[in-house]
C-alpha cells in the first residue's frame, strides 16, 4: 500500500474509535514507523510512495492500540513540550500544551532576576524544570517528584537533553530544606482532580497515573494547599508563585492564597481563554 493510502485507511479506523485527531494521530505514527519527519511523510503521501511490510505491519499495530485508546505519546515514547522532545510513557503524566501557559508566565516572571533560583514541585517527567532550565540558562533550576516511576523519567530526559537540573526524589511539601527562604519562583502543575470527577478521556482515566491526577481531599486541592504552604517557606519576600488549576477551580484557587495572604493572586487564561494558572507574590 501507499503512504497516502494507508494514512487514510487508519484515519477512518481511529475516528470510529472517537480519536479527537485521528488523521494528525495516523500521520504521526506512520512518520515514527517510516522514521520521517512530518514534511517528509507528506511529500511522501503526495509522491504515493509505497510503505515497506515490516513497516506496513508495524504501523497496523500501532494503530490498533491506538484505537484501544492507548496514548499516542506512550506509542511513539515521546512528548513534545516547549520546544523540548522528551522521553515519556506507562507511570508519568504526558505534559499537556496547556501547561506551556505556565512557562511562559515563569520566563516573563524571571526576566529581571539575574541567576534566578527556581523549584518545580511535582515535576512528574521534568517538564516543566527543563523547559525553563532550557530557555533560561543561568537558572539555578530544582526540580522534585514522589513517583519512583516519574522520577525515572525525569532522570532519562535530564540525560537527553544535558540540561543541569537539581533533580530529587520525594515528597515535594518536605522538599528543598536547603532552599528555605532563597528560591524566587516556585512552579508547579500539581494533581489537583477531585475524587469524584473521574476524566472522560480514555487516555487519561485508564493511562495518567493516579498520583498525578488526583489532588486529595473533596476538591481535589488538598496537594495543592501543601504545596502553596511550601512555597511560603521556599520563597524569598516578593518571590512568585505559580500553580496550574482545573479551569473550574479558579475561583476556589485564587480564594485559597488570598485567604492564606499572598498578595497579587492573580489567574491566568491559557491559549484557549479557560483559566488555567494563578500566580502570586510572597509578602
Amino acid at each position: 500500500m501507499t503512504v497516502d493510502e494507508l494514512v487514510r485507511a487508519a484515519t477512518g479506523r481511529l475516528r470510529e474509535a472517537g480519536v479527537a485527531s485521528p488523521e494528525v494521530d495516523a500521520e504521526l505514527l506512520l512518520s515514527h514507523v517510516m522514521g520521517l519527519d512530518g514534511p517528509e511523510l507528506r511529500r511522501a503521501r503526495v509522491m504515493r510512495e509505497q510503505v515497506t511490510p515490516e513497516a506496513h505491519g508495524a504501523f497496523l499495530d500501532l494503530v490498533v492500540r491506538r484505537a484501544d485508546r492507548v496514548p499516542l505519546q506512550h506509542l511513539t515514547g515521546t512528548a513534545w513540550f516547549a520546544g523540548l522532545e522528551l522521553l515519556v510513557g506507562p507511570g508519568v503524566f504526558v505534559p499537556r500544551p496547556e501547561t506551556e501557559t505556565l512557562v511562559r508566565l515563569a520566563l516573563a516572571a524571571l526576566e529581571p532576576w539575574p541567576s534566578p533560583s527556581v523549584v518545580d514541585l511535582c515535576t512528574g517527567s521534568g517538564a516543566i524544570a527543563l523547559a525553563l532550565a532550557h530557555r533560561r540558562r543561568d537558572a539555578h533550576v530544582g526540580a522534585v517528584e514522589l513517583s519512583p516511576d516519574a522520577h525515572r523519567y525525569a532522570q532519562a530526559n535530564l540525560g537527553r537533553t544535558g540540561l543541569p537540573v537539581d533533580l530529587r526524589l520525594g515528597p515535594a511539601q518536605e522538599s528543598f530544606e536547603d532552599r528555605l527562604g532563597r528560591v524566587d519562583l516556585v512552579v508547579t502543575n500539581p494533581p489537583y482532580i477531585p475524587p469524584d470527577a473521574v476524566p472522560v478521556d480514555a487516555e487519561v482515566r485508564d493511562h495518567d497515573p493516579e498520583l498525578a491526577l488526583y489532588g486529595g481531599g473533596a476538591d481535589g486541592l488538598l496537594l495543592p494547599r501543601l504545596l502553596a504552604e511550601r512555597a511560603t517557606v521556599l520563597l524569598r519576600p516578593g518571590g512568585v508563585l505559580l500553580m496550574e488549576h482545573a479551569d473550574v477551580q479558579s475561583a476556589a484557587v485564587v480564594e485559597l492564597l488570598t485567604r492564606a495572604g499572598w498578595s497579587d493572586v492573580t489567574d491566568h487564561e491559557d491559549l484557549t481563554g479557560r483559566p488555567r494558572v494563578v500566580s502570586a507574590t510572597r509578602r
